[in-house]
């Protein structure tokens, strides 16, 4: 009933109707087997109770991650779980729905009907005989399952990219048991990897290396980087207007600027690790993986050549991450340091007042306001990311802080995405407004980006009409379109800029970076190019295997003609070829990142001039304080904003129209952890 209800399998046929009946039958026999091997009465039973329970959350769960992800849940996804789990629970109750309600009854009433005794234990001991023959009738049951869902689906269990046809054909249990003898056969061979084991991916790498364009080559050499990330921000929010009512007037005055690189077509590239997926390939230029979160599952053991530690050694650049919710969210707390971040001012540097929070962390207007004490003191050129959390699923916003009028859709979270939207767009032009007013702003090259799809798969249908669609006929190719994010470069003093046309995605974004600053990426090991380079090769990868590129875009095995949307269901030899051409580079880039990521082959890769990043050097406990000595010790040597500004403030260059600064935020104290004890 759930595999109905809440997958969206894309069951076709009496065949593919039949396996899906029947695959739960032999995993859930095999289980509950377990418990006719125990002879005595009590811990049979409570094993098969317990038994039952966990298969039934087991379903739960990946109904809810479902809903959200539109993917199920893997064991990396599982073993990372206590990463992402802070900040989640009112989420996850927004995505319940009263259909659950199928999943947990039968368990309540089976505890009713022990306890009243309607159902009587039976102090017999199940012979072994018998035992054995339910557990050999499982297991063929099984080899028939497998077979049937072989013989509709070819190499099944080889070729995983799709976890839909694994679920489809052989159920939650199989696929969780199965992606649990994958996940241990690549810790084996992390364990086994070796120094010759990079060579293909340096191989790949240099034949893929797009040089810069010369005349964009250290525009912005010597510039502070500042970094956005605008949370769940879909493209399509710009320029868009619900009602007659601009959603973004800012981000769209900034978008069209002379002073901003503005990309059209720029896609997340994003698998299970979302918002840690697009910082792992905006910090590294390497792909998430195809299962699970890299941050939570290999980021505090894994070596990185990221961004901060580049831009540290090559231009002398501090860095910090700005986030108002818990440094263990995603594992942030361990995988930056192992990127070089010198700090990382999480929850406990803000005013976690109830009224100060949404739901995964400080409101955008306060962390950006009460960044601006920490930041003036970071020496420039700095690296600075800033990420924002008020435009994330479920997209709720207190009534104080809205100022936008809801869609109406018959979806909340839909309806209320808008409102949420124009609070992120008003919070980024009150940052922009203190960087002009402070003098930031001409010594700095800021950067904003939308890190994932707002409104999901399996919720599009819904936004369609609202894009001028029609809901009946929305597809596979209509879903791709909409994991177009923002990525602008806004570069102050230019007069060049322009909405780009070129396809890319968000590995592309570090090398782009980097040669704008004036730092040639060769010696690096990175899967992206510069967008701006000639030689960039226009094909998106996505982390299912599915790919886009500016003529066409193919889901599976399906090509779609991008100008009209249609399927191309003859096309000609010459598409044919480029198409098997282009799904050859995609397949191989994915599947070199994994090998590098998987086998942590990054230690035995030391680039031309590159320090490996030791973690033990990064304290996230006392960033403030750390900044404050050096400014001390640098005396008049000190770059940063408060030395320039004659040592004082410029807290009060910050206009902000955020109701908490007048209520329960207080900025000009000292941050929430000097007051407990930290700072003698």
């Amino acid at each position: 009933m759930i595999y109905y209800i809440d997958f969206n399998l894309g069951v076709k046929g009496i065949y593919q109707h039949f396996v899906l009946l029947i695959n739960p039958i032999a995993t859930t026999l095999l289980l509950f087997s377990i418990a006719l091997y125990i002879r005595r009465k009590i811990p049979a039973y409570i094993t098969m109770m317990l038994l039952y329970i966990a298969n039934s959350a087991l379903l739960l769960f990946n109904v809810i991650y479902y809903r959200e992800f539109t993917d199920f849940m893997t064991m990396n996804v599982m073993f990372g779980f206590s990463s992402v789990s802070q900040g989640l629970s009112s989420s996850s109750l927004a995505l319940l729905k009263p259909t659950d309600a199928i999943i947990l009854v039968d368990i309540f009433v089976l505890i009713i009907l022990l306890i009243t005794r309607i159902i009587k234990l039976d102090p017999r001991p199940i012979k072994r005989r018998q035992a054995a023959a339910l557990t050999s009738f499982s297991l063929l049951l099984l080899l028939i399952n497998i077979t049937l869902g072989e013989i509709s689906r070819p190499q099944l269990l080889g070729r995983t990219f799709d976890r839909n046809y694994l679920v489809k054909y052989l159920g939650i249990d199989t696929f969780t048991v199965y992606d649990g003898l994958k996940t241990a056969k690549n810790n084996s061979a992390r364990n086994r990897a070796e120094s010759s084991d990079v060579n293909k991916i340096l191989e790949f790498k240099n034949e893929n290396y797009a040089a810069p364009d010369p005349k964009l080559f250290g525009i912005a050499k010597n510039k502070n980087i500042i970094v956005i990330h605008l949370e769940s921000f879909e493209q399509f929010l710009i320029d868009y207007k619900l009602d007659n009512q601009v959603v973004t007037p800012f981000l769209n005055e900034l978008y069209h600027s002379k002073q901003t690189y503005g990309f059209a077509n720029f896609f997340n590239q994003v698998g299970q690790g979302k918002t840690s997926d697009a910082e792992n390939m905006l910090e590294t230029s390497t792909f998430g993986l195809p299962q699970g979160s890299l941050f939570s599952a290999l980021g505090t053991d894994n070596t990185f050549v990221g961004a901060p530690a580049i831009l540290a050694q090559k231009g002398h650049y501090s860095s910090a991450v700005f986030h108002g919710n818990n440094g263990s969210f995603w594992n942030r707390d361990n995988v930056y340091k192992n990127l070089g971040y010198q700090n990382f001012f999480d929850a406990r540097y803000y005013n976690h007042s109830s009224n100060n929070l949404t739901e995964y962390g400080l409101k955008d207007k306060l962390l950006f306001h009460d960044s601006v004490k920490y930041m003036e003191h970071l020496q420039q050129p700095f690296y600075a990311k800033f990420i924002t959390v008020s435009n994330h699923f479920p997209y709720v916003l207190d009534e104080a802080n809205t100022s936008f009028p809801k869609a109406d859709t018959g979806d909340s979270s839909i309806n209320n995405y808008f409102v949420t939207a124009h609070y992120l767009d008003q919070a980024v032009k009150e940052f922009f407004e203190y960087l002009k007013k402070s003098h930031l702003y001409e010594n700095s090259i800021i950067v904003l980006y939308g890190d994932h799809y707002g409104i999901s798969n399996s919720r599009n249908v819904k936004l369609a009409p609202l894009l001028g669609k029609d809901p009946a006929t929305w597809n596979d190719f209509d879903n791709i379109q909409m994991q177009r994010v923002p990525f602008m470069i806004h570069i102050p003093g230019i007069d060049s800029g322009s909405i780009q046309e070129q396809y890319g995605g968000e590995v592309d974004v570090l090398p782009t970076l980097l040669h704008l600053v004036g730092i040639d990426t060769k010696p690096y090991l990175e899967f992206g190019t510069d967008l701006f380079s000639k030689q960039h090769r226009q094909v998106v990868a996505f982390r299912n295997e599915n790919f886009t590129t500016p003529n066409y875009t193919v889901v599976g095995n399906t090509i779609y003609d991008n100008k009209s949307g249609l399927i191309l269901t003859h096309p000609d030899e010459q598409i044919e070829k480029q198409v098997t051409a282009d799904r050859k580079f995609v397949n191989t880039e994915l599947s070199l990142s994994d090998t590098l990521n998987n086998r942590n082959l990054m230690r035995f890769y030391v680039p031309n001039d590159f320090k490996p990043v030791d973690p033990h050097l990064y304290n996230y406990q006392d960033c403030y304080r750390n900044l404050l000595k050096i400014e001390a010790e640098l005396k008049d040597n000190s770059t940063s904003l408060w030395h320039q500004n004659h040592d004082t403030s410029t807290i009060g260059d910050y206009t902000s129209d955020a109701p908490e600064l007048a209520t329960t935020d207080k900025p000009d104290e000292n941050p929430p952890y000097l007051k407990q004890g930290h700072l003698k």
